[in-house]
């Protein structure tokens, strides 16, 4: 038997029948995480090819291995592509995840112990950006800021105040479930007069940014950081942007503080992703994610739903549950029974427990690239209330399931067969 031929069915039944049933489960629930989206085919090519096994220490041009003659033109290609996508002076594709790349950016531009102004978790912020449970917050001294109690809002005069109080020496903005547009040149002259650097992690909004839907950081930002996937589409990995004052400080940061060889399979997948984002079909389909995600908060209120912050302006919201004396751990569990898969999630002034916070967090990437629109978004926003609303209703659950089912066949996300 030659093991370098063999195919994972044959060899490995028991892996192989756990990815089919993966595939089956996604292909008949409808994704509402935010987070998560399916990547094209040819990125799945990429990220399966023989660039799996190659190991590249070091960046192109300056490797510690040799016969990298390919992969450097494949890793200055993913960086050249990068710069000119988001408009940036440099680019770093070797990150391994958002939370390394921006560990990378803080470590390439403070010193342990350093102050960080960040968002609150509960506010919309994320782990990486100092919560207490991060690692982030033994490395440095992390105040964080978060946003206006009655509107769930950022309160950019409350933030200056604080940034000219606590005299930090890095600013981060961005978000991880905040619904409405960041106004990252407001940070830019927060940051400048508080004598601090500027960093974004926009990992949620980068395809907006790209499709000209929400406002670019670049410009404004010492550091921009993004996963690839989420709204980018592309396998999971992620990008560091930077002015070039700071390259070599991130370049050293990733490698060799944090890493060692990257991943090269991604990076190729990376590639071929950013080459995507260029089209005018990804334009357009984020467009769409971005009425799909209105049409879904609109339709929500419309049947009784407390939509923080009142709608969004992305492709993510947030369902504040307490009038419904439902916590967002039991909702995600119901909801999941009827094929309809959320995340629980903190909102602002949240009384519950990061285990059973008052909220859940919906987002239409997932849906909007299986060719889902506005009139399933309505669907959508009248299933997840009946289930929240209905917990003790079990046959309404199943009948709720069947529903999504049969809708999900209309919209098959690969047009694979089991």
């Amino acid at each position: 038997m030659n093991l370098l031929e063999e195919k994972l069915s044959q060899f490995d039944p028991a892996v192989d029948g756990i990815i089919r049933n993966e595939m089956r489960r996604n292909e008949e629930t409808i994704n509402l995480i935010a987070s998560e989206n399916y990547p094209p085919k040819s990125l799945m090519k990429a990220i399966s090819s023989m660039l799996s096994g190659i190991y590249s220490e070091g960046y192109p041009g300056e490797r510690w291995y040799r016969g990298l003659e390919n992969i450097d033109r494949l890793e200055s290609l993913a960086i050249g592509r990068a710069k000119a996508v988001f408009g940036a002076e440099h680019a770093n594709v070797q990150a391994l995840s958002g939370s390394a790349a921006n560990i990378a950016a803080y470590l390439s531009l403070l010193k342990l112990g350093d102050r960080i102004l960040s968002m609150e978790i509960d506010a919309g912020g994320h782990l990486s950006h100092g919560a207490r449970a991060s690692v982030v917050s033994r490395m440095f001294d992390v105040v964080q800021y978060g946003v206006d109690p009655q509107t769930g809002l950022l309160d950019y005069e409350a933030i200056r105040r604080q940034a000219l109080e606590t005299r930090p020496r890095l600013i981060v903005c961005g978000a991880s479930a905040y619904p409405r547009t960041i106004d990252f040149a407001r940070f830019r002259q927060i940051a400048r007069e508080a004598g601090a650097f500027l960093m974004a992690d926009i990992s949620h909004i980068a395809g907006l940014v790209v499709a000209g839907e929400h406002p670019t950081p670049v410009p404004h930002c010492d550091i921009v950081t993004t996963t690839t996937h989420k709204t980018l589409r592309m396998t999971r990995g992620a990008i560091i942007l930077c002015k070039a004052e700071h390259a070599d400080q991130v370049d050293h940061a990733v490698f060799p503080t944090l890493q060692g060889g990257p991943h090269q399979a991604n990076i190729s997948a990376i590639a071929v992703g950013l080459k995507h984002l260029g089209t005018p079909e990804y334009r357009q389909y984020i467009r769409e994610v971005v009425q799909n995600a209105k049409t879904l908060s609109e339709s929500l209120r419309e049947q009784g739903a407390e939509i923080v912050t009142g709608g969004t302006d992305n492709h993510l919201l947030l369902l504040d549950l307490a009038k419904w004396s439902i916590d967002g751990e039991t909702a995600s569990v119901l909801l999941e029974e009827a094929h309809l898969i959320v995340n629980k999630n903190k909102i602002p002034g949240d009384r519950g427990t990061a285990k059973k916070p008052s909220g859940i967090r919906l987002g239409t990437p997932a849906m909007t690239s299986r060719g889902m629109g506005e009139e399933e978004a309505r669907l959508i926003a009248r299933w997840v209330v009946e289930v929240v609303t209905h917990p003790e209703e079990q046959t309404l659950r199943n009948k709720v399931k069947e529903d999504v089912i049969a809708l999900c066949r209309r919209f098959p996300i690969y047009r694979m067969t089991f």
